[in-house]
């Protein structure tokens, strides 16, 4: 069970200090570097970047000027290529993936609550000290090194 001690923000970090020997993911059986460990913030940020700029450049060809239509297609993007792939298009480019913590790709359910939860983005701002976003939490999702 998680408290409120082991919530952080992208500003503060996780708020209580780490042992020696303990390392983002240890607690989930990840590894501390390398293939399969948590995907470092500046990758999965970059990769929201990516994601982000994409559908608003889509937007802007189809020519609405209805503003939820850029997160229409970024939630989208999201829903169908992380439910069935594992990753976006941002985290292809950055060699990121997201998985369930069982290992397999998310499926439609969890893609479809991590999406809205990017959406309205204040939880994936806020974190634990395992560095998953609130969004993750409640997908039971984790966002890993390719």
């Amino acid at each position: 069970m998680m408290n409120r001690d082991d919530l952080g923000s992208w500003l503060s970090g996780p708020q209580t200090q780490r042992e020696a020997g303990d390392w983002p993911g240890r607690r989930l059986g990840l590894p501390e570097t390398g293939s399969h460990s948590l995907a470092p913030a500046w990758r999965r940020f970059l990769a929201l970047l990516v994601d982000w700029f994409m559908c608003l450049a889509i937007a802007g060809l189809i020519g609405s000027d209805n503003p939820f239509l850029a997160p229409a297609i970024f939630a989208l993007e999201n829903l169908v290529l992380v439910a069935t792939l594992g990753y976006s298009v941002g985290h292809r480019i950055f060699g990121v993936e997201v998985r369930r913590l069982d290992g397999h790709v998310p499926g439609f359910l969890k893609s479809a609550i991590r999406a809205l939860l990017v959406v309205l983005v204040i939880p994936a701002l806020i974190f634990d000290r395992d560095h998953r976003g609130l969004h993750d939490l409640a997908a039971g999702t984790v966002i890993l090194r390719r």
